[in-house]
């Protein structure tokens, strides 16, 4: 498209109550210079100046369609910014196909997840500052409990809460999801349902850990409160959150915002282990299970909510005999964060062998290791074309003034 890119926009919904942005919370001269070599980013439209007057440009709004092929932006997209001179894509998340037959583009991704995108600094030493105090003390845990009030909403998982609760369920499904048909006892059977705090607990009992296991709590405001998460603390006291680790002003301030969420992310990216209870649509558990893929196959429990479900379901009927083993089966069969081939519906985004790891002795040149001088090469080649941008400028404006 030859296009350049102005700064994201972050959505600031009433979910996050948050209208920090990008500039708030993310590194913005890091990422611009993390990506010089594959795209112009500016942070905000620049202005036109013709015939001595200022002209704003007013960015087109597209809605691109989910997970779209290259061919509808470098068609539909292109066009529309031809015609306009700036377009506004919205929403963008799932946007653009995952599996795309092009390994350069999948890197590119990995570059802007995985290198590009650094919160602040004063994130980065929050999040250092409880990694180091957790640290301290021994190994810990981290788990992503996403069992909050959009989740169970969006799963369409009520029946296990009281009528009021259910009624607030319902009125936030039907004011945020579009309407679907959703029973949940067939959701639950299938593991379309988030693992309950209890359920969480009685999983990593079946695969071993005890009562001294400390666990780092990566979540928003439970619903259902202490009903629920009691039986989750009663077989796992060592809890921590930032808040009780760190209570600086920063963070008591911003705990439910923006801010706690990245310093919660950071804290899970660096832990021994990490846990996600429900990696659907989540993007938060998603991203984290590709980024401690990508840094080295960190150790990370998933749950087969699927393959675990009937085993609960019969717990729940009163047949206990041998549920910790019929756990531990099907546990064993899951991937710990070690390298695996993706397979579909595994996403990209927790996933990115092989296309993101080079490769010493390939098959296939693509997929060699770069040269250790990759970045003088590239600056090169950034410099050439800049020299080239600039001789063509040169060169339109003495024919201008050779018309005029």
């Amino acid at each position: 498209m030859n296009a350049t890119l102005v700064l994201p926009e972050l959505d600031a919904n009433s979910f996050w109550h948050d209208d920090s942005g990008f500039q708030g919370i993310y590194d913005v001269e890091h990422f611009i210079q993390t990506l010089k070599y594959d795209v112009r980013i500016v942070e905000s439209i620049p202005e036109i100046h013709k015939n001595g007057k200022t002209k704003k440009i007013k960015a087109h709004q597209i809605r691109p369609p989910r997970d779209a092929p290259i061919s509808w932006y470098t068609t539909v997209a292109l066009k529309k910014m031809k015609e306009h001179g700036a377009i506004y894509l919205t929403p963008f998340s799932h946007r653009l196909a995952e599996e795309i037959d092009n390994a350069e583009y999948q890197r590119l991704r990995c570059r802007v997840n995985y290198h590009a995108l650094r919160f602040k600094p004063n994130i980065m030493r929050l999040s250092e500052s409880i990694v180091d105090k957790l640290r301290a003390q021994g190994h810990f845990m981290s788990i992503h409990l996403r069992f909050e009030m959009d989740m169970l909403a969006f799963a369409g998982c009520f029946d296990i809460f009281s009528p009021e609760e259910q009624s607030i369920l319902k009125k936030y499904r039907k004011e945020n999801f579009a309407e679907k048909r959703l029973v949940y006892n067939e959701r639950r059977a299938i593991g379309k349902c988030p693992l309950t705090p209890e359920e969480v607990g009685l999983v990593l009992r079946a695969v071993g850990f005890d009562n001294s296991t400390r666990i780092y709590l990566a979540a928003g405001e439970l619903f259902g409160g202490e009903r629920f998460m009691k039986p989750f603390r009663d077989l796992f006291p060592c809890l921590e959150n930032h808040s009780s680790v760190d209570s600086s002003e920063e963070l008591v301030a911003n705990t439910r915002g923006l801010l706690g969420s990245a310093v919660d992310y950071m804290v899970c990216l660096l832990s021994d282990i990490f846990m996600p209870t429900y990696d659907g649509p989540s993007n938060f558990a998603n991203n984290l299970l590709g980024h401690r893929l990508y840094y080295g196959f960190r150790t990370t429990i998933r749950p087969d909510r699927k393959g675990l479900a009937p085993i609960f379901i019969d717990r729940e009927n009163g047949q206990t005999a041998g549920f910790e083993q019929a756990v531990r089966r099907v546990m064993l069969k899951t991937n710990f964060g070690g390298p695996h081939k993706r397979v579909p519906p595994e996403s990209f985004y927790t996933n990115s062998w092989p296309e993101c790891f080079c490769q010493m002795s390939p098959s296939n040149p693509a997929d060699k290791c770069p040269p250790d001088n990759v970045l003088e090469i590239l600056e090169s080649q950034l410099e050439n074309e800049v020299n080239r941008d600039l001789e063509a400028s040169m060169e339109t404006n003495s024919t201008r003034r050779t018309e005029i």
